[in-house]
């Protein structure tokens, strides 16, 4: 699974996510690509799961390329733990998503076979997503 080899602090407040992605947001390394349509915090669970199912439909021809990656850890007390004692220990990592962010890409699949990978892919993750090709200039 997906999480940082190192990291300048331990843990993080939770902060907020609004807005829509200004970076990130065009298709750049293949030629279709997977928008999400809402803010998430997307799981590194979720990522590999997505990730697999889209590998298993296109069986692995062409190239996938991953836009996203979890480097926000969230943090959680064990069940039954009284209040106060500090902050819990880092439980998983996500990725925050914001609205436009382009979350996986296809290179050198047919555009019908990227589009069905694309629907078993998105079934796996917690948001709405669609289908955008490369807009070439």
């Amino acid at each position: 699974m997906l999480q940082p080899k190192k990291t300048k602090y331990r843990k993080m407040q939770k902060g907020r996510n609004k807005g829509i992605a200004t970076s990130g947001h065009q298709v750049a390394f293949g030629s279709i690509g997977m928008r999400a349509l809402k803010n998430a915090r997307i799981t590194a669970r979720q990522i590999e799961s997505a990730r697999k199912a889209i590998n298993r439909y296109i069986k692995r021809e062409g190239q996938l390329i991953i836009r996203i990656f979890p480097d926000k850890p969230i943090t959680k007390k064990p069940i039954e733990v009284r209040q106060g004692k500090g902050k819990g220990s880092v439980e998983y990592w996500v990725a925050l998503i914001q609205k436009g962010k382009i979350l996986f890409e296809l290179n050198g699949i047919e555009k019908n076979i990227a589009k069905e990978a694309f629907r078993l892919g998105s079934a796996k993750l917690p948001i709405q997503t669609d289908v955008i090709e490369r807009v070439i200039k």
